[in-house]
């Protein structure tokens, strides 16, 4: 998991501004714990601190409730992230395995939640980029791409009313992992998609590039402000 600390950050705003536009935003659990996360990916502990004590006061009253335990897991994936640049491999592991089981008992409660799929596939998606072992990075971004799609699904009835960031995020989430997976058709699929229903966007001129030069792998996520 080399730099997680520096890709976490990225994947999880794509996590929260792709969540359903239909939903309240009062009461909304990732509203209440996202800045606080966020702000500790990007070195703030106490702001960290702060969002899993969040997420652990709401798991001690009620142990199933998947939205704080998908965080608490996106959370640990972060500390395993930390633990291995600083040498600590068998701490790590052991952050990631809980991370990993507490992601999967949260979609396993909610498999209809965009709120929790995403911030999953956000996660896995990159945590794969650099993991030294190619195999278990595949493993993870098929996870992910399942967790997009579904998202995706889930999301049709409303996906013309989610933002250009929302939008852009999740279909150059997919794009981009069916390409790491080396299936190009299905990339192919969402690069027009994001060229057909973001044409003056970011996101449709990097789907351009893709689809001119297969090489390409300049960034297709990420593209937008991620402090909306």
């Amino acid at each position: 998991m080399i730099r997680i600390h520096l890709v976490l950050a990225a994947a999880a705003f794509a996590a929260a501004l792709a969540v359903s536009h239909a939903q309240e935003r009062v009461g909304r659990f990732d509203y209440l714990v996202r800045a606080d996360m966020f702000n500790g990916f990007d070195g703030d502990e106490a702001a960290f601190e702060r969002a899993m004590a969040l997420c652990e006061q709401r798991l001690a009253s009620n142990p199933d409730d998947p939205e704080p335990l998908v965080w608490h897991g996106v959370g640990l994936m972060f500390r395993a992230g930390r633990a291995f640049m600083a040498g600590g491999r068998d701490q790590a592991a052991a952050f990631s395995r809980q991370g990993l089981a507490e992601m999967a008992r949260a979609v396993a409660l909610a498999p209809d939640t965009v709120a929790v799929l995403i911030p999953r596939g956000a996660v896995l998606l990159a945590a794969a980029k650099d993991m030294p072992d190619g195999a278990r990075a595949r493993d993870y971004i098929r996870v992910a791409m399942g967790d997009f799609e579904k998202s995706l699904s889930l999301q049709q009835p409303y996906l013309a009313r989610l933002s250009t960031h929302g939008k852009g995020e999740l279909l150059g989430a997919l794009a981009d992992g069916w390409s790491r997976l080396d299936d190009t058709e299905k990339s192919r699929v969402y690069l027009r998609q994001l060229i057909d229903e973001l044409p003056e966007s970011k996101y449709a001129a990097a789907a351009k590039a893709r689809l001119a030069n297969s090489a390409d792998r300049s960034p297709i996520t990420c593209l937008g402000c991620h402090r909306q």
